[in-house]
This record gives C-alpha cells, sequence and structure tokens, in this order.
C-alpha cells in the first residue's frame, strides 16, 4: 500500500515541477487575439489556462468559478437586499457572469477542436444545483435541486442532442431523473474507469469507488 501510495504522491510532484507544465500557466504566451477569444474575464482567462494545461499533459482540470472576493457568490443571485445584484435578467449580460461563462466555453470547445484535442478530452459543464424556475420578487432566483443543466462535450461523448426534459416551467423531471451518481458513473465510463471497482483504504478496508449511479444512457 504504501508503494502505491507513494508513486501517486511522485507521479503528482513530477507533473508540478514539469517544464511544460509550468510554462503552461504563463499566459502570457498566448497571443491577444487568442485571449480576446476566450475574454479578458476571470473565466476567460481560467478556460485558457485549462486548455494550455492539458496540452501540457495533465489529465484532469477542474475550472472553478463560484465565489469571487471582488464580485462575491457570482450565481446565487437571490437577489437578496444584501447581495446588491442587479436583477436577473441584467446580470446574466454582465462579461464576468453569464454571457462571460458562455463566451469562455465556446471559445475552449472551439480551441480544443482546432487542435485535435477534443476527441480525446472530456469537457463537463456542471453546477451543484439548478435554480428555481420563477423569478423572486426581488428579482432574483433562489436554489432548486430538483433539476439543473449538464453538458458534456468532446471525450466520446454524442453531441447535438437533449437528453431528459422538464415540464414546462423546467421546474420538475418529466421522464427518467438523473443523479449526481449518474453523472459521475457516464465521467468514469468515459475515461475507462470500471464502476464497479473496490479501493482498498490503508488497514486494506474495501471502498467502492462509486456507491451508486449508471452512466446515463445516450450521453457516450
Amino acid at each position: 500500500m504504501g508503494d502505491v501510495l507513494g508513486r501517486q504522491y511522485l507521479g503528482a510532484f513530477e507533473m508540478l515541477l514539469s517544464p511544460a507544465v509550468r510554462r503552461a500557466f504563463d499566459l502570457g504566451l498566448e497571443p491577444g487575439a487568442v485571449r480576446d477569444r476566450y475574454g479578458r474575464t476571470k473565466i476567460g482567462q481560467r478556460c485558457l489556462l485549462a486548455r494550455r494545461l492539458v496540452e501540457a499533459g495533465a489529465r484532469f482540470v477542474l475550472v472553478d468559478y463560484g465565489y469571487d472576493p471582488e464580485l462575491g457568490n457570482l450565481w446565487d443571485n437571490h437577489n437578496a437586499p444584501v447581495q446588491r445584484h442587479p436583477p436577473i435578467c441584467e446580470i446574466v449580460k454582465l462579461p464576468w457572469h453569464l454571457a462571460g461563462t458562455d463566451r469562455a466555453c465556446a471559445a475552449l470547445l472551439d480551441d480544443l477542436a482546432l487542435r485535435g484535442l477534443l476527441g480525446e478530452t472530456l469537457v463537463v459543464f456542471l453546477t451543484e444545483f439548478g435554480r428555481t424556475p420563477k423569478i423572486n420578487r426581488e428579482g432574483g432566483r433562489d436554489h432548486w435541486g430538483t433539476t439543473g443543466s449538464i453538458f458534456f462535450a468532446g471525450g466520446g461523448a454524442r453531441g447535438g442532442q437533449v437528453i431528459g426534459a422538464t415540464d414546462r416551467q423546467g421546474g420538475e423531471p418529466k421522464g427518467p431523473a438523473y443523479s449526481p451518481g449518474d453523472v459521475a458513473a457516464t465521467m468514469y465510463r468515459a475515461m475507462g474507469i470500471d464502476t464497479e471497482a473496490m479501493l482498498y483504504d490503508r488497514l486494506d478496508r474495501p471502498i467502492p469507488l462509486l456507491p451508486e449511479g449508471r452512466a446515463i444512457p445516450g450521453v457516450l
């Protein structure tokens, strides 16, 4: 067990110390036109960095975009008075909100495809939950765990399709409902990971890799 953990730690350190990975963090090496295409925003430059890390050999990249020290909680748009947000119909147009995120994600997919990397790179856009289908009295949207949106692209995902449906208001699932475990199972299958596999801790106790969930039909 110690040897296995040691190899894992060694692999992580080798990646961090890799000159290629270190260069990947220098966005100044990118042409200005490319940086503009992603958007000169935090989400835009993070997506560009993700592409550079993939090119450098990083096997897993997480682009986090939720809480921000300058802008607060970017997506928790209840529009409560303490949040000082503009109404939801206005905030989504701002370059650091939905409009900028849409631009950055589109540029990432286009760039990966242009460089021949999209076919072997699974891109998953997800959030922790959805938002209420109705705008509240403050002009915002509240927490809504019943439904949400997610997209898969590249890495064996079948594009150009919509899987699953909701009622007319986007409030409740209409037909099969899918869980976070199902999303994880779909990602594992795309990566060739056996979802039935067992992991073992330092005391040799078995731990299921995925306690529950199955790959979502039709995604791959």
